[in-house]
């Protein structure tokens, strides 16, 4: 893999069949895919392919939808998908490419864009082709799981590039005043909104990778926006960040309603009455700068939109990752690699994901073959070989009693014998016999030598410091003589670390007798 990839961490996906299932119970496809069996034998269509106004208001009856509210944008933008990822074709001057190009000709009631309303009398579209089910239905509705999530993935494309598209309305006005469309006047840039779309979609992503809790936990769009916005070396906010922020919740507002139907997030919009006219542009009042540090009540909180990405958009986020040259690993790549690799990989993960991929490791190897090739691999006396016994170590905790005889052969090993016997010690084994103190204070040094690496100085590392010299008179005198690669840096972070000013200079004295040592 090359060094400057970007990495992601590891997630845990459902299965292709439960993906598929999402996929198809999604509200938008549900549609799109009964439009699409409704088309049979033909429907007539315009000339993008678009419902006319009277097969519309069958298709709204069709769906069981209201007439009069946002049936008739629901009906059009299911048949539109029907139409982009082939679920419905169209025969005649009509077709494909035709729909693309000229999809916008007609509104959600299949009136011309320009605004012109239909009205009794008035020259309505005449058909310009018939549009029947398409070759994609019936691999969509009943195929694999593969090929319902490859479609399921095409119609989303499409909505995402819908999101990222400015507002029709705003388009309409300026070809209704006889303009040519002028992009800057609309304060859009394509790939600027697509891009930053990408980007609230990956911090989603990030955020249900590193949090466990997150796949069941909403996000607070005030906080999603302002992760893309506030500069992370600002404390306080500006007004002018602020109000950034405000335009941007409005605009993923949007967006995330347009989203929901496909199954990638559940979204809570932001409610209608913090949503203000202001200087004529719809914007939601400023969210109180207590928002951001969690200070006010998770109601109110929840008034400003909350969204959380679905296993299906995990999934999603995921795909689109890859073809961008990301490396997105999932829970499970690691089954069939070796004991060194898996050891290697498992710090860097969350811990439910690397108890997950330990336990798939495990799953396909016998208790006594996965413990001894875990110990062969946790030999060394490498700067990561601390690092690789403690997660050894904690992957051993997963294996049963059938282990014993690999832990037993390895008591007497001077890297693994400590960790051996408190395997064994733990599994309730007997007959352990009692490790040297040169081997407990070497398992002392490495232990700490392992938290350094994997979290620096944490508190959690602060209280072992402690708790280890307050504990054991005369540590020190004894510690700095260990025959270990990492004695004095640890001598050195326990100097940091222990709030005794008296007992941290002796940590540096004998630091400093275990560099002169060597």
């Amino acid at each position: 893999m090359p060094e400057d990839r970007p990495t992601m961490p590891p997630v845990m996906l459902h299965t292709e069949a439960e993906l598929a299932r999402d996929a198809l119970s999604a509200p938008l496809f549900v549609r799109a895919v009964r439009l699409a069996r409704w088309a049979d034998p033909h429907k007539p269509v315009g000339a993008g392919g678009e419902l006319l106004a009277d097969e519309l208001r069958e298709a709204v009856k069709e769906l069981g939808l209201d007439d009069d509210e946002d049936g008739p944008g629901y009906a059009a933008e299911a048949w539109q998908l029907a139409l982009d990822i082939g679920l419905v074709e169209v025969e005649g001057p009509a077709g494909p490419e035709d729909a693309a190009e000229t999809a916008e000709a007609v509104d959600a009631d299949g009136a011309p864009a320009d605004g012109t309303p239909l009205t009794p009398g008035a020259d309505a579209p005449e058909p310009a082709g018939t549009a029947r089910p398409g070759e994609e239905l019936p691999r969509f509705a009943g195929g694999a799981p593969q090929e319902v999530l490859e479609l399921w993935l095409n119609g989303l494309e499409t909505v995402l590039a819908d999101a990222a598209a400015p507002d029709l309305a705003d388009i309409i006005d300026q070809l209704s005043e006889g303009d040519e469309l002028d992009l800057d006047a609309l304060d859009w840039n394509p790939e600027e909104e697509a891009d930053f779309l990408d980007g609230v979609l990956g911090n989603l992503y990030l955020l249900t990778a590193l949090d466990e809790e997150t796949t069941d936990r909403a996000v607070p769009l005030p906080a999603l926006a302002a992760s893309m916005i506030v500069p992370d070396d600002m404390d306080e906010p500006t007004d002018a960040v602020l109000e950034e922020v405000s335009d941007a919740m409005m605009r993923l507002d949007e967006q995330f309603r347009m989203l929901a139907p496909t199954g990638i997030v559940d979204y809570r919009p932001v409610d209608e009455e913090l949503i203000e006219e202001v200087d004529g542009e719809g914007r939601v009042s400023e969210p109180e700068r207590g928002i951001a540090e969690t200070e006010v009540d998770e109601e109110d909180v929840a008034r400003y939109g909350m969204v959380r990405l679905t296993p299906l958009g995990l999934y999603a986020v995921r795909s689109r990752m890859l073809e961008a040259g990301v490396h997105a690993p999932v829970v499970g790549e690691l089954a069939p690699a070796d004991a060194q690799t898996l050891l290697a990989a498992l710090p860097g993960f969350p811990d439910a994901a690397a108890r997950a991929e330990a336990e798939q490791w495990l799953a396909g190897r016998t208790a006594t073959d996965a413990a001894a090739e875990l110990l062969a691999a946790a030999r060394g006396d490498d700067p990561e070989a601390p690092l690789r016994r403690l997660t050894c170590q904690q992957t051993l905790t997963l294996v049963g009693p059938e282990a014993e005889p690999a832990l037993r052969a390895v008591l007497e090993d001077p890297h693994l014998g400590g960790l051996a016997r408190v395997w064994l010690a733990e599994h309730g084994v007997d007959q352990v016999p009692e490790p040297s103190e040169e081997m407990v204070f070497w398992l002392t040094v490495d232990t700490i030598a392992a938290q350094l690496a994997a979290g620096g100085d944490s508190e959690e590392l602060r209280e072992l410091v402690q708790g280890l010299v307050d504990r054991s008179a005369g540590f020190f005198d004894s510690v700095w003589r260990v025959e270990h690669p990492a004695t004095a840096e640890v001598l050195e972070a326990m100097g940091r670390l222990h709030p005794d000013k008296k007992t941290a200079k002796e940590a540096r004295k004998a630091a400093f007798k275990a560099r002169s040592r060597h």
